[in-house]
């Protein structure tokens, strides 16, 4: 098992080097064949998300992004311990523009967990159905 960081998910995302480009897909292939298997955290897809969604960089939107980032979380051979909780995540990620990747996370993760509260400034949450944001 090896770590998958977020410059080599970007490389295949982007295509923005087509020789690594290439060299990621076939990673990524033998990933999915169960030749390889790797891991990632939840900081890895955020910075991710991050830089395909900024407008310095490739300013996509977050339906866009989330939808080339679901293909690879989704691979066979990419073990993540929480992966349903990440594609949760990911859908509420792309359904709410104003939410950045840690948000949703946290929502996900409230989700899973039976929690509806949660004690924050950030007034995006209570555009959340069901999140009920408290302040201290």
């Amino acid at each position: 098992m090896r770590f998958l960081d977020a410059n080599i998910i970007l490389r295949y995302l982007t295509l923005d080097d087509p020789t690594k480009a290439e060299h990621c897909l076939a990673l990524f292939q033998r990933i999915e064949r169960g030749e390889e298997q790797a891991t990632t955290c939840e900081v890895i897809l955020h910075e991710v998300l991050y830089v395909l969604s900024s407008a310095r960089h490739y300013d996509l939107s977050h339906q866009e992004a989330a939808g080339r980032l679901r293909p690879i979380i989704t691979l066979r051979g990419l073990k993540l311990p929480q992966k349903q909780i990440y594609l949760r995540a990911l859908d509420l990620y792309a359904s709410a523009p104003f939410l950045d990747f840690g948000d949703a996370l946290s929502i996900a993760h409230m989700e899973e967990q039976g929690i509806k509260e949660i004690y924050s400034y950030d007034r995006d949450f209570d555009r959340i159905d069901g999140v009920q944001r408290v302040e201290p």
